[in-house]
């Protein structure tokens, strides 16, 4: 691992390489390397239950909600009428625990490479795995770029939940890749995928949205605040394949109430469309708009 001495786990290099990131370790929960990577589960005294995946840490307790919220329902409030759903990725629980709570959404397909983060997640992340103690979707041990290619004008939503463009998941921020999701999705189906950061990603964030644009005719990004991931903020490509989709106006706009009863603390229809609201030399950077309407 990249530096894991005297009480700490340093992330280094992984956005930008003169950045690094570190936590406090209080305890090796798990560490395993499995056929596809390195993993890693530790204790934080801030961060609480961190999991790391060669080298770099992809989620910890402290935040993880900011992610798995928008990811789930900036998509789904999108679509008219979002039933059949997939994730690429996921298999730590996250994001089909929040999916889930859609009152539109029928069944969910789960694509995960890697069995062993869904069983090290099972046993030390509950409060991530408790999304699959539900009865709507169905759980594939499979590589997504593949899976996609076999199931085509099927899904209404397609949520990329990928780490970093490195790896194993290198291939999920290919050409090939996107075409793939295309033809996946229906006629007026979404997709929305990890966008790395305009902070130290601008110009892999920007041919992103480029090569997107010639897949997709509704190309655009979003961004919320996530702790622990390099810059403090993560973003989210987001494609339509119908010219109608608005991503900025949620058609969907959930109560205070339902808030509440979903459990959400990041998600609401107001951070929905602030999620939109760019930085403008970085909107005109990035070929997007900056005006939220």
């Amino acid at each position: 691992m990249n530096a894991f001495q005297e009480g700490w786990f340093t992330e280094i290099g992984t956005l930008h390489d003169d950045i690094t990131l570190s936590a406090r370790v209080e305890k090796v929960l798990f560490h395993e390397k499995s056929k596809y990577q390195d993993i890693l589960i530790f204790q934080s005294p801030c961060w609480g239950k961190v999991l790391v995946l060669d080298d770099a840490i992809q989620l910890s307790q402290f935040d993880e909600y900011s992610w798995q919220e928008m990811a789930s329902f900036i998509s789904l409030n999108s679509h008219p009428n979002p039933k059949k759903v997939l994730i690429i990725g996921g298999g730590v629980g996250g994001v089909i625990r929040e999916v889930s709570k859609h009152p539109l959404v029928e069944s969910v397909a789960i694509c995960e490479l890697d069995k062993v983060v869904y069983e090290a997640s099972q046993k030390f992340l509950p409060f991530m795995a408790k999304g699959f103690n539900n009865s709507k979707y169905k759980l594939y041990f499979a590589d997504g770029a593949q899976f996609v290619k076999n199931h085509q004008n099927e899904f209404d939503v397609i949520i990329t939940d990928s780490p970093d463009p490195k790896g194993v998941a290198a291939c999920l921020f290919e050409n090939s890749y996107y075409k793939s999701l295309q033809k996946a999705l229906k006629p007026d189906g979404i997709i929305i995928s990890q966008g790395e950061t305009f902070w130290y990603d601008k110009k892999l964030v920007s041919d992103m949205i480029k090569m997107c644009k010639t897949i997709f005719p509704v190309v655009d990004y979003a961004v919320s605040y996530v702790a622990t991931y390099p810059a403090g903020q993560i973003g989210y490509l987001c494609c339509s394949n119908s010219p109608k989709t608005n991503f900025r106006v949620p058609l969907h706009k959930f109560s205070h109430e339902t808030l509440k009863e979903f459990n959400l603390k990041y998600y609401t229809p107001d951070t929905h469309r602030a999620a939109f609201a760019l930085p403008l030399s970085v909107a005109e950077e990035l070929g997007v708009k900056w005006e939220v309407k």
